[in-house]
C-alpha cells in the first residue's frame, strides 16, 4: 500500500484573504466555493483553504499552540519579503539579527490567518 499527499488544508475565519494570500504567493490557479478555496500549482499538493468561523490563529513561537507549518524554498531570497507582504503576509521577526533561524537561512512569516511558515533559499 502506498500513500500520496493530495492536499494541505489551512483553516481560516477569513476565507477570501487567506485564499488570495496563498494564490498570490504560490501562483497557479484558484477555485472558490462558499466554504473552500483550492489553490493548485504545478508540482505541489493542492492548498485547500477551509472556512472555519471560530478559527483562532496559532501563537508563534508558543509551543502550546504550535501546529504543522510549511517550509517554502525560493531561488530569490532577496525578493521574498516583498512577495510575501504584497500577498498579505507578515514577517514574524523584524530583522535577521534577532532571529537565529534567519541567520541559518530561514525567515519566519505568517499568513493573514496567522499560520506560520518559513522561507529559505534553495
Amino acid at each position: 500500500m502506498n500513500f500520496s499527499l493530495a492536499s494541505l488544508v489551512v483553516e481560516t475565519a477569513d476565507l477570501e484573504s487567506e485564499g488570495t494570500f496563498w494564490h498570490g504567493l504560490l501562483g497557479g490557479s484558484i477555485t472558490r466555493t462558499a466554504t473552500h478555496h483550492f489553490v493548485q500549482t504545478d508540482g505541489l499538493p493542492v492548498i485547500v483553504v477551509q472556512h472555519a468561523p471560530d478559527h483562532t490563529p496559532p501563537q508563534w513561537p508558543d509551543s502550546s499552540s504550535q501546529q504543522m507549518h510549511f517550509d517554502l524554498f525560493t531561488d530569490d531570497a532577496a525578493s521574498a519579503d516583498a512577495r510575501v507582504t504584497a500577498a498579505g503576509g507578515r514577517r514574524l521577526r523584524p530583522t535577521d539579527d534577532v532571529d537565529p533561524a534567519a541567520r541559518q537561512g530561514f525567515r519566519v512569516y505568517a499568513s493573514p490567518a496567522g499560520h506560520p511558515f518559513c522561507v529559505r533559499s534553495s
